[in-house]
């Protein structure tokens, strides 16, 4: 199966992660080939894929926002947790991954996937139904992150199960009564952060499987945030949990 990738950021990282195979590349006509645009071209020449000029309008049929470019590709290339666990190991840090629980939003995957690759998480693991999966939208709104990440897809509880035997620890974000503030837990060590379905967050297994649970304090008139929003805090608090360990 393939499917089009549009944008010019998450075209030119999927050629430049060259995860998947490609088929057609489409630039609109009259567009100006310079900027990141250029860069696209060139990179296609290195993945010896012809540039065919298409009307804009051609374009506007696949997506609305495709920015004067689109790519015809395969399927986003899921990994398996043991690819996850290993990557970590190559890289000789303690195992760093976002375990998302029933997610829905394109959008909130997009911009947590983007989150995940920036601060350094060694992959994704998300259910295996009843959740958003990475597509073209999903790497849209990852500007692309997305290509270079690993995400597999799992029963969670089983996932969970597996992570624990790897002496990973399960710190599960949630707003309960018994969740523990940031500064009360560990995050500098092998880690697993799940984060739940927005509105619902995690469902009841997931929950209890977690290890903990971890809250971020609420200081103004709102008493929640997004999903993508409060799972990129934590992702950032760890990381510079990891930071300050690595100095230490």
């Amino acid at each position: 199966m393939q499917e089009w990738i549009t944008g010019r950021n998450p075209v030119f990282e999927a050629l430049r992660a060259n995860r998947r195979h490609f088929f057609r590349l489409l630039i609109a006509s009259g567009v100006e080939e310079k900027g990141r645009l250029l860069e696209i071209i060139q990179l296609a020449g290195k993945r010896r894929l012809m540039v065919e000029r298409a009307p804009r309008q051609h374009l506007d049929k696949l997506d609305e926002n495709h920015q004067g470019v689109a790519l015809q590709a395969s399927m986003y290339p899921y990994s398996t947790l043991p690819d996850i666990l290993e990557l970590a190991k190559q890289r000789g840090e303690p195992p760093f991954i976002l375990v998302l629980d029933t997610l829905q939003n394109p959008q909130n995957l997009g911009s947590l996937m983007r989150t995940a690759e920036a601060v350094g998480v060694h992959g994704v693991i998300m259910p295996l139904a009843h959740a958003a999966g990475v597509t073209p939208a999903v790497v849209h709104a990852s500007a692309g992150a997305s290509e270079h990440l690993l995400a597999a897809q799992m029963n969670l509880s089983q996932a969970i199960t597996r992570l624990k035997e790897e002496d990973v620890w399960v710190i599960g974000l949630d707003a309960a009564p018994d969740a523990q503030p940031p500064e009360r837990v560990r995050l500098d060590g092998a880690l697993a952060l799940v984060v739940g379905s927005e509105g619902e967050g995690m469902r009841a297994l997931v929950r209890k499987s977690c290890d903990l649970l971890v809250s971020l304090p609420m200081r103004g008139q709102v008493d929640s945030l997004n999903a993508a929003v409060a799972g990129s805090v934590m992702l950032y608090l760890a990381l510079q949990a990891r930071l300050t360990a690595g100095r230490g």
